[in-house]
């Protein structure tokens, strides 16, 4: 999985008060159309990029934030990896995995990681979005 990238909404949003990073419910959702960084803003499930069909066990999944904070003007934003768990069928096939904001008034988005080749997940098997030893973001 590659590193995390951004989408440049993100930081308004932030500057203007949609975020709380610590209390907000973040999801993670698994979609196979390319992000565009500079110009998507909300999600919406489904909207933007067309997640996997709502079935086989694949549901946008809830981020458990471990760490949110700040030291010496640096902030990180921590998590527990994401899994998603194939039921009954296949999941897929997905190639990226976005990370939103499910609280914020238009699941606005806030970053995303390509695995750089689309997957499906088969019956039984499970996908894991590795958080790089669960460092989400850091801003400094």
């Amino acid at each position: 999985m590659s590193a995390f990238a951004k989408f440049h909404s993100f930081v308004e949003a932030l500057a203007e008060g949609v975020h709380n990073l610590s209390g907000d419910a973040l999801k993670m959702a698994l979609t196979n159309t390319a992000p565009t960084a500079a110009t998507d803003t909300g999600f919406l499930p489904g909207t933007l990029h067309p997640p996997p069909a709502a079935a086989n066990g694949y549901a946008p999944a809830a981020v458990n934030v471990t760490s949110s904070e700040q030291v010496a003007g640096t902030y990180t934003l921590a998590a527990d990896d994401v899994v998603f768990t194939a039921v009954g069928g296949d999941i897929g096939p997905a190639r990226y995995a976005i990370l939103y904001n499910d609280t914020a008034p238009n699941d606005e988005v806030i970053g995303y990681w390509d695995r750089g080749a689309s997957v499906t997940v088969n019956d039984g098997e499970t996908i894991t979005v590795d958080l790089t030893t669960d460092v989400v973001l850091t801003l400094a």
